[in-house]
């Protein structure tokens, strides 16, 4: 009975984890990109300093009961969920790791920046954000979408 609990909220974070993802693909992207300058700045900031906040404590949330999902997969019968649940979890740590390494500094460069001193080649970083987030998506959703295969065609 342990396994489909842990399943269960290991995949409630992990749609709260991918919901930017998918929230991305239908809109925020273009948002993004159709914004000048000082629009960027201010989303960029704005949304920077309210996200952190949020998202770590989700994250790291998912990341350990997708790891108790591991543990507990284990020790089954199904390696199918086992499987999905790893799959998942190395897109979840890979996901952090794109994080740290490429959103993370761009989102301190951005953060720096003020309308005044808002640089000529701004939209490059732009850019940069959302090809590094793009990797995030695609890490995101592979490991959502192996959760609801576990989910619907694991023997919980």
């Amino acid at each position: 009975m342990l396994q489909p609990i842990v399943l269960f909220v290991t995949l409630l974070l992990y749609s709260i984890i991918v919901s930017q993802s998918f929230s991305y693909i239908i809109s925020q992207r273009q948002v993004q990109q159709a914004m000048d300058g000082e629009a960027y700045l201010q989303f960029r900031k704005l949304t920077d300093r309210l996200f952190q906040q949020r998202y770590r404590p989700v994250m790291y949330a998912g990341l350990l009961s997708n790891l108790a999902l591991v543990m507990v997969s284990a020790l089954s019968a199904d390696k199918w969920v086992l499987i999905s649940a790893t799959t998942a979890f190395f897109a979840l740590v890979a996901d952090a790791m794109v994080t740290v390494k490429g959103n993370l500094p761009i989102n301190a460069i951005i953060n720096q920046w003020t309308e005044e001193t808002l640089p000529t080649d701004w939209q490059q970083y732009r850019r940069r954000w959302l090809q590094v987030y793009s990797i995030r998506q695609v890490l995101s959703i592979v490991g959502y979408c192996s959760l609801l295969a576990a989910a619907v065609f694991g023997r919980l």
